[in-house]
């Protein structure tokens, strides 16, 4: 196995010791360097102590963005990884320090980076949890297009009873006007229910209740059409062939893996 090989493995993977010391390594440093960023936000915090920190967020987002780097140059497909859900994260770990120096406010931007800390469901070899975040990420794309049409329905809806609402109270002055209470019908629906507008008249309390009730009922149309692609997905992954060398998921009819090669010869 050649050096550049050696090193994919640690900085891709964590099923060896030197992979699992590097993750844990940049785990630790994402982990100091968002403390460090909640701590500069403090108003009361001494400016030698504020250098101190923006030296120590310099540091680490130097170290990151020498890996990110690293991740780009061992990949045998470098875009691969740049537009992967990894990459993006991996970007967004040092992108907030940078336009700092361009774009004022953009520095607390820096607490994102926490979310590298999903890395631990590899490192930890927790892969159950993460498969089951490709599984839920895979069944809200699927369920986009049918949300989306159910959104506009819902649109339609509280355009509808904010403009009864607005006929209903028009001696009401929390109901001035329809938009105001459109945003009414959102905050009922929605089962916010803030109480900054209220109903007075007998109608649009009836109003208000039919409102509520249909809160409650189409709540859980989101909820069920994502599970119903979830179901989907689940039953059409455990159809995929996963590779034993590089952990890759293929089409089921694969008889040799897509990223490197090797012979499949189970399903996940």
């Amino acid at each position: 196995m050649s050096l550049r090989e050696k090193l994919y493995r640690i900085v891709f993977f964590s099923d060896t010791r030197a992979g699992r010391n590097f993750d844990l390594a940049l785990l630790y440093c994402v982990l100091i360097s968002f403390i460090v960023v909640v701590l500069e936000s403090i108003p009361d915090t001494s400016q030698d102590l504020k250098r101190i920190y923006y030296f120590i967020e310099w540091t680490f987002t130097l170290l990151f963005t020498v890996e990110y780097i690293l991740r780009i140059i061992l990949n045998p497909k470098p875009f691969k990884y740049i537009f992967s859900v990894w990459g993006f994260i991996d970007l967004l770990a040092i992108l907030p320090t940078y336009l700092g120096l361009f774009i004022g406010g953009s520095h607390s931007m820096q607490a994102i980076r926490i979310v590298r800390l999903m890395r631990a469901f590899r490192i930890l070899r927790l892969t159950k949890f993460s498969r089951e975040a490709e599984l839920l990420l895979d069944a809200l794309q699927r369920s986009l297009y049918k949300i989306a049409v159910f959104m506009v329905f819902m649109f339609v809806v509280v355009i509808f009873l904010g403009t009864v609402m607005y006929v209903l109270e028009s001696e009401n002055p929390g109901f001035s006007s329809i938009p105001q209470s459109i945003y009414w019908a959102i905050v009922t629906v929605t089962t916010v229910g803030f109480g900054d507008v209220v109903p007075i008249t007998v109608a649009g309390k009836l109003l208000a209740s039919l409102t509520m009730l249909i809160g409650y009922v189409i709540i859980a149309v989101p909820t069920g059409i994502t599970a119903v692609e979830y179901g989907k997905s689940i039953y059409e992954k455990k159809k995929l062939k996963v590779c034993t060398h590089c952990a890759e998921e293929n089409k089921t009819d694969a008889n040799f893996c897509s990223n490197c090669g090797n012979q499949l010869s189970r399903t996940a």
